[in-house]
């Protein structure tokens, strides 16, 4: 099949790779335009654009998806279906282009997770199991109807960036699977079961923020899901300090230190482990990355800090903004 494959950040590119090395042919990679990135805000290109440069595959910058210049670049490409992973909302008039239709590859067992960020909210929200999508784009997000579904249990001890490895690793077999189905018409579409749904909303600035009047499994599971990226955090001395592995403290060990819990966010023990007061116990944080440093794990952080106990994080929370 003549394919059109749209998609920007680096979980876009195992597939793009599998893809290239399959028997469809690529005739355009559509990605967003170089922007500044990094501290130096450096001009760089997507991680999808330099994957299909590598591999001097046509590539199609875009700053606006409903531009004429981009609709009539597409449709002379005369393609048999657009592949999109990890990208912008395609309004309808770009889905109507392609022979077969649009498809999408989505990191979640849909209903469940629809939007930017499923992988960091099935994590957050403590899910056993997670996996892929494929589907048909309609013009509202994440609504289409279902072609393949593969799931994937959820490590204990997972987070963010080793999921989201994991998903893209698979993804690219996956996408190929879905789109031997979809040429050789061996398949039956699900609907949706709107039941069922989910939010996974793009994470903004203070949704990352941790809140220790929470129980220590929310804690840790919050930390899992935002680690590294964005990072979940908290301040200390109106400093951010990101938290980026925290593990539950069984109420028992709690005991010998306090008499009772302290207020939420109280640190409690600085004796090698950095223990932290929570609304049924303490969560241990074992890793972090201070303001403007370099990541550590607990116990450098209380040696470099001096921290003692009765120390009290989140106490900067009014500067964060929306």
């Amino acid at each position: 099949m003549k394919i059109v494959f749209m998609g920007t950040p680096e979980f876009a590119c195992k597939p793009l790779e599998v893809l290239c090395q399959s028997k469809h042919e690529i005739v355009a990679v559509v990605t967003g335009d170089d922007k500044p990135q990094g501290r130096g805000k450096k001009i760089q290109s997507t991680a999808v654009c330099s994957a299909a440069t590598c591999v001097n595959l046509k590539v199609i910058k875009t700053k606006s998806l409903k531009s004429d210049s981009l609709y009539e670049q597409l449709k002379a490409l005369d393609a048999d279906i657009f592949i999109v992973i990890a990208f912008r909302i395609l309004p309808q008039k770009l889905i109507d282009i392609p022979r077969i239709g649009a498809i999408n590859i989505h990191a979640s067992l849909l209903p469940k997770y629809r939007g930017a960020a499923p992988i960091n909210w099935a994590l957050v929200n403590g899910e056993k199991e997670t996996g892929l999508t494929s589907f048909f784009l309609k013009k509202t997000v994440d609504t289409g109807d279902i072609i393949l579904q593969k799931k994937l249990t959820i490590l204990p001890n997972e987070n963010f960036d080793s999921l989201h490895n994991r998903l893209s690793e698979i993804s690219g077999d996956f996408l190929l699977e879905s789109l031997d189905l979809i040429e050789t018409g061996n398949y039956e579409l699900s609907t949706q079961d709107e039941t069922q749904t989910s939010p996974a909303p793009k994470i903004k600035p203070f949704d990352a923020l941790i809140d220790f009047g929470f129980p220590a499994e929310q804690i840790v599971n919050f930390v899992r899901g935002m680690s590294s990226r964005p990072g979940a955090y908290t301040f200390y001395n109106k400093k951010k300090l990101k938290v980026l592995s925290a593990i539950p403290v069984n109420r028992e060990s709690i005991e010998p230190y306090i008499n009772e819990l302290p207020r939420p966010g109280t640190v409690i023990n600085v004796k090698k482990k950095l223990w932290v007061s929570c609304s049924d116990g303490a969560v241990e944080i074992t890793q972090v990355q201070p303001e403007g440093k370099k990541v550590m794990d607990g116990k450098s952080y209380i040696n470099g800090c001096r921290l003692q106990c009765g120390a009290l994080f989140g106490e900067n929370t009014q500067e964060v903004k929306e």
